[in-house]
């Protein structure tokens, strides 16, 4: 599989995105990076300015797929929740416009597919990002990890889907 994909941790305080390059068996991260919006900021400009990065980003690096985390909401913070939809509804209509594969994929699924576990710490993500990628050293900070881990689990789903059309 010859691919670019994107991977985005979605937030309204940081934003992680990987774009990785498959060809073949190598990958090569293309960019990654945080996109980070001031808490102090309204609402509304926060997204504007998430939609205008995630924008940019997408231009430039004109992805085959995006990973994009799924919704989670822990009864204990739904806030939390309804500010990621916000995010993420920004992050999916980019991708609609640009007509771009979306994998909307469970925080666990991703730590699974990374480390077995779907339970893992942040940590142990960052580590085995580390180890995948052969990274000198952590990918700081963890938004950043995660956007990596959810664009190798894209890439892994990608590769599950032309394996299964292929055997049909």
């Amino acid at each position: 599989m010859d691919a670019v994909i994107c991977g985005i941790d979605p937030g309204l305080g940081t934003t992680g995105y990987a774009i990785l390059r498959r060809s073949g068996e190598n990958l090569t991260i293309l960019d990654a990076g945080v996109c980070r919006y001031p808490a102090a900021d309204p609402f509304e400009n926060r997204l504007v300015s998430l939609q205008s990065d995630i924008a940019a980003i997408l231009d430039d690096h004109q992805p085959d797929a995006i990973g994009v985390e799924a919704l989670y909401a822990h009864y204990k913070h739904p806030r939390t929740a309804i500010v990621m939809g916000h995010a993420r509804g920004v992050i999916l209509l980019e991708a609609g416009r640009r007509q771009i594969e979306v994998k909307s994929l469970a925080a666990t699924q991703v730590k699974r597919y990374l480390t077995g576990n779907g339970r893992a710490s942040k940590l142990q993500i960052q580590r085995a990002i580390k180890a995948t990628l052969g990274l000198p050293s952590i990918p700081e900070p963890p938004d950043l990890a995660d956007a990596l881990a959810i664009a190798l689990c894209c890439i892994g789903c990608l590769q599950k889907s032309e394996s299964a059309e292929a055997i049909a």
